[in-house]
């Protein structure tokens, strides 16, 4: 069995929630604010130039057809990080989070044996996101709770105001899915000065390893030891500078709070196979060990793979059954 845990998803109720904010599609791109997503090409194929043509691609039907061609049993969805809204006013955000729950949980509803989601919710308000995973969590079904890496309404993942939301996870037991969102979005009428999509294509990665290492060096899995994290993008950086991070938090973080060495919170860690080299998904399964291995390939996303991602490795069958499922479902309880 394959679950992907890294598949993104929109529906008809993420458009035009917002007269500034959309999000909306436009021209054959999304558009958020004044910022818009940069591409030279659809990766599904043709790019769709209206919304009604994209919707159309996004229906249950089509989507599960797709998941068969790619040999995908179950599949964790959740909305294109780009569009978080960390930046917007509290009571939009929250609307935002509500809606976008709400019609994941309607959409998954069609094929329940094989689709799921991670909850959204408005980080800026701590509060207000605890409320809301409840709701998305304990009401509609969500199998855990998607972060936009860092940059919550201008906090850091230590930040004591957060730790409402770190309480929240830990009580209801559910993985974080942490994925990186495109920090220009936030730059108002300077949105689109980002070169080369910058903001997405590296700052992800960065905004992923910066979670890790404010969560470590924070002492926030001190507070909040059952807190399980999944890692995107194979973990942003934090896989390949695990030993760097281990020995610069000792000598040069004067103000870290851990209690414990970084390489000790390596259990709390999870991280998918989404990079493209098959020497670098080995190499990480070599570095924090099969156990701490998930599925995940961005699927409908920029940078789309063919085939499956533990093929070629050198695994035994028991460590890709590991892989592709056996770790996940006890973290998604299934």
């Amino acid at each position: 069995m394959l679950i992907d845990l890294h598949a993104h998803q929109m529906t008809p109720e993420m458009f035009d929630q917002h007269e500034h904010w959309g999000p909306f599609w436009d021209d054959g791109t999304l558009r958020i604010g004044d910022w818009k997503l940069g591409t030279k090409r659809y990766p599904g194929g043709p790019t769709p130039k209206t919304q009604d043509q994209l919707l159309e691609l996004w229906k249950p039907e089509p989507r599960l057809a797709a998941f068969d061609r790619a040999g995908i049993d179950k599949v964790v969805l959740s909305m294109p990080l780009h569009m978080v809204m960390y930046h917007t006013d509290v009571d939009f955000a929250t609307r935002w989070a509500q809606t976008v729950n709400d019609s994941f949980a309607q959409y998954c509803s069609s094929n329940p044996e094989r689709f799921y989601f991670w909850a959204q919710i408005p980080m800026q308000d701590p509060q207000a996101a605890a409320k809301e995973l409840e709701r998305a969590v304990t009401q509609l079904g969500a199998q855990g709770v998607s972060i936009g890496g860092d940059n919550f309404g201008g906090r850091h993942a230590h930040d004591p105001a957060l730790y409402p939301v770190w309480e929240k996870i830990s009580e209801l037991g559910v993985l974080v899915f942490v994925h990186g969102f495109n920090q220009s979005v936030t730059w108002g009428d300077r949105a689109c000065d980002d070169p080369f999509d910058t903001t997405s294509i590296i700052g992800m990665n960065s905004d992923e390893t910066l979670f890790y290492w404010y969560m470590t060096n924070g002492g926030v899995l001190d507070d909040f030891p059952d807190l399980k994290i999944l890692i995107t993008h194979a973990g942003g950086f934090v896989p390949f500078q695990l030993g760097r991070f281990n020995q610069t938090n000792k000598t040069m973080a004067p103000d870290s709070k851990n209690k414990k060495e970084l390489i000790e919170y390596n259990p709390h860690f999870y991280y998918d196979l989404d990079i493209h080299s098959p020497i670098m998904r080995k190499a990480i399964i070599d570095e924090v060990g099969v156990d701490q291995m998930l599925y995940g390939d961005n699927f409908a996303g920029s940078d789309v793979h063919d085939g499956d991602l533990t093929d070629g490795l050198g695994l035994s069958e028991a460590d890709q059954a590991k892989i592709r499922s056996e770790n996940a479902i006890p973290l998604l309880k299934l």
